[in-house]
């Protein structure tokens, strides 16, 4: 398939992928695409190339699904891999984008590797679009770019990108178990309270009889729920939505929330755990790629997404950029335990910090997953229990009338 060069765009003009079909200066059929800004420059273009176009039009693509981190994880492995193999850059584009099953990343892509088709570099290609590729992944597509090793640092990119994606599914994993377990503990319960035991009461209402403290509590809840059970789900609602945009436009709230995470009880561990290691991962990629030590900490902070550890992070590139050594930094942001600060030591000391800095990473890493199973172990007859207590104190708080009543009657 032929690709027709296009011509130089207006600043701040929109292109569209045009594909066509015709004849070449020799006669023979040719066809293939070209990007410009509206058809009629699609054609005038292509006719000063010499080609006669019987058919062209707009390439359309199907609406796809939203563009994930996963999607850019396994786009990185795929590039990484075919480049390995000998694949042409822009061949290995054409391939990922045409073969992925999202639509979305079929277009990005694409459009990534029209850029670069008209003599942007890939780094500048990926920048166009922070939204799905960040600074650390720009900027060590740019190192391999310069250095001529693009498919070395493509693969440790990818790994990167596979180890962060591992961990922020243990993590997830770890805090859905129980949230979702409360979330159904509670819509359970108002089942029970707005249509269960209304129909109690109006069965206890023919005995005559005071009946047991429990069971008033119980039909007095249940009442309150009955009549407000849509300022109940409405406030409950509320304030999930309020927290959600609220930590979104308030750097404050981001602060406190990251701050909270960090102190929290049984989960503070494991999610410092996992912030460290990919803070230590972060750094590790980045110096092994040939980034200076003081430039490379201005992806880390980031990355680690804590804003504890960003601010950080600030202080550890000001200390280092006036000549400290980074275990000293660290030291002084006092955000790293002791085993932390010894590998990192015995790295500069050694001179294999980026080494180092992996087996920090991997050994955090470890201690998570098994963090991980250890609360999930732990958090199952926790929950069970709670759910016990809940839901079989109900239950015992309707049937004491029955009780009582078949006590007298017996």
């Amino acid at each position: 398939m032929a690709t027709a060069k296009p011509i130089k765009k207006p600043a701040g003009a929109k292109e569209f992928t045009f594909v066509w079909e015709g004849k070449n200066k020799d006669g023979k059929d040719a066809r293939g695409e070209i990007r410009a800004t509206s058809e009629a420059v699609a054609q005038a273009t292509l006719r000063r190339q010499g080609l006669r176009i019987k058919k062209i039009s707009k390439q359309r693509f199907k609406s796809g699904g939203k563009i994930t981190d996963k999607d850019i994880t396994l786009f990185t492995r795929q590039l990484a891999t075919m480049m390995k193999a000998g694949v042409p850059l822009l061949q290995a584009f054409d391939i990922v984008g045409r073969g992925h099953s999202n639509p979305s990343v079929g277009k990005l892509l694409l459009d990534i590797k029209s850029d670069v088709e008209t003599g942007s570099s890939l780094s500048q290609g990926f920048r166009k679009y922070p939204l799905y590729f960040d600074s650390l992944f720009c900027n060590l597509v740019a190192a391999g770019e310069q250095a001529g090793i693009l498919e070395t640092l493509l693969d440790r990119l990818a790994t990167y990108k596979e180890k962060m994606q591992a961990l922020k599914s243990k993590i997830k994993s770890a805090l859905f178990y129980p949230a979702s377990i409360l979330i159904m503990a509670f819509v359970i319960t108002a089942v029970i309270m707005i249509f269960v035991i209304p129909a109690f009461k109006e069965v206890f209402k023919s005995f005559g009889a005071d009946l047991p403290t429990p069971t008033v509590i119980v039909i007095a809840i249940s009442d309150y729920f009955v009549e407000y059970w849509w300022l109940i789900f409405g406030s409950i609602g509320g304030s999930i939505y309020a927290f959600l945009e609220a930590y979104k436009r308030s750097e404050a709230m981001q602060i406190a929330a990251d701050r909270f995470v960090l102190r929290a009880p049984v989960f503070g561990s494991v999610i410092r755990k996992a912030t460290v290691a990919r803070w230590t991962r972060t750094l590790a990629t980045m110096f092994a790629a040939g980034v200076p030590l003081v430039e490379a900490l201005d992806s880390v902070g980031g990355a680690a997404g804590n804003y504890v550890y960003k601010v950080g992070t600030k202080q550890i590139q000001g200390e280092v950029s006036t000549g400290t050594n980074l275990t000293t930094a660290m030291q002084n942001s006092k955000l790293f335990d002791n085993m932390v600060l010894q590998m990192v030591a015995i790295g500069e000391e050694s001179g294999a910090l980026d080494g180092m800095l992996e087996k920090v990473a991997g050994f955090l890493e470890a201690e998570v997953d098994d963090a991980v199973e250890a609360l999930s172990s732990l958090m199952e007859p926790i929950i069970m229990a709670v759910l016990g207590v809940l839901i079989g104190g109900l239950v015992i708080a309707m049937y004491l009338p029955i009780f009582k009543l078949g006590a007298v009657v017996g």
